[in-house]
């Protein structure tokens, strides 16, 4: 874990030094049981305060400072605009600053293990007046959503409208693999509200990266030995064998090789990676994306799908391949798109 977080550390201080520090964590991100069980709260909020501390300390004041956005999780007890407002003071406290740059709710009000019991009231107008409640208090410079569809990104931008909020964010699922099911949808309404959208998942957990295409397999020797050094479970490497090489019933054969070809040809032509081309695609549909980095090598490669647009006759290119895949992301193991594992089960959401 020490070594673990020498390297996280690296990575931080690259995008602080480069002027790129963008923090996407939660009150509820860290390891996967304790999440599960409703534990381990603030821990990465913690982890990421840290870091940035010490970059800044060996590193001095940055031309950009750095952007820290957290996020408030829907559980069955919080039921008033105070629990809003007390865990964004923890998350304020955790991440150890005066205002939290972003502060989002991490999905609709969809966990109710009573459900059975007819127990399914849902607090979504409640947390949006804490959401409001928190940026009059100075708490927040900027609120968002997750998960949100066109509906309730309606109601919510008129609700928090009618307390002088502005929505600033939704953050979704969202890649070149990942357009359906609503997701360019809710991208295209959120364009023309004003609102921004973060994409996480812009490389559907690495299937567009390259990593898995079949010259780098040759490269590696095998996807199989790929998957094995990641640190992904079983059943995301079990899902995410059947993307890279289909199934022949879900997923035809062959997986994602089509669109990867694709990718590669406009990446060697543009002299930029594959990974560059998925990121820079995204960018292109009016959309940040939010890419996960686990190393400096990862961070300066995402840094390079800036400061350049791919053509309209690319983007066409790509996404009619992608469309004749047949099949689009939804997610690996426990990690979906539109399905949140809640301890008691799984609970599903759609953006609609």
């Amino acid at each position: 874990a020490t070594l673990e977080n020498e390297e996280l550390q690296q990575v931080v201080d690259l995008a602080y030094t480069s002027n790129g520090a963008f923090l996407d964590t939660a009150e509820r991100y860290g390891s996967h049981m304790k999440t599960a069980l409703g534990l381990g709260y603030h821990e990465t909020e913690e982890l990421s305060q840290k870091m940035l501390q010490r970059a800044q300390q060996v590193h001095g004041s940055s031309a950009t400072e750095p952007v820290i956005a957290t996020k408030f999780t829907p559980t069955p007890w919080r039921t008033t605009v105070e629990s809003v407002v007390d865990a964004c003071e923890a998350s304020r406290q955790s991440l150890g600053v005066n205002q939290i740059d972003l502060y989002q709710i991490h999905m609709p009000d969809i966990v109710k293990p009573f459900r059975f019991l007819g127990q399914d009231e849902s607090f979504d107008k409640i947390y949006w007046d804490g959401l409001a409640e928190c940026y009059h208090r100075g708490l927040v410079k900027n609120v968002g959503v997750c998960n949100y569809g066109p509906t309730l990104l309606a109601q919510c931008q008129d609700h928090l409208g009618k307390k002088g909020v502005p929505l600033a964010s939704n953050q979704i699922g969202y890649s070149l693999l990942g357009r359906h099911n609503g997701a360019q949808q809710t991208l295209d309404w959120c364009k023309d509200a004003g609102i921004e959208v973060l994409a996480f998942y812009p490389f559907a957990m690495g299937l567009l990266t390259g990593k898995y295409s079949s010259k780098q397999a040759t490269k590696d020797a095998s996807i199989e030995r790929s998957l094995l050094r990641s640190k992904k479970s079983m059943l995301e490497m079990t899902d995410l064998m059947r993307y890279a090489k289909g199934d022949g019933k879900l997923i035809p054969q062959g997986g994602v090789d089509p669109l990867l070809a694709v990718m590669e040809r406009i990446a060697e032509e543009r002299q930029k990676t594959v990974a560059q081309v998925a990121l820079n695609y995204i960018i292109c549909k009016g959309a940040i994306p939010i890419p996960g980095v686990r190393s400096v090598a990862q961070l300066q490669d995402n840094l390079g799908a800036m400061g350049w647009r791919l053509t309209e006759d690319e983007i066409a290119m790509l996404e009619l391949v992608a469309d004749q895949l047949g099949f689009g992301f939804d997610g690996a193991g426990f990690k979906r798109t539109s399905e949140k594992f809640v301890g008691y089960g799984v609970e599903k959401f759609s953006l609609t």
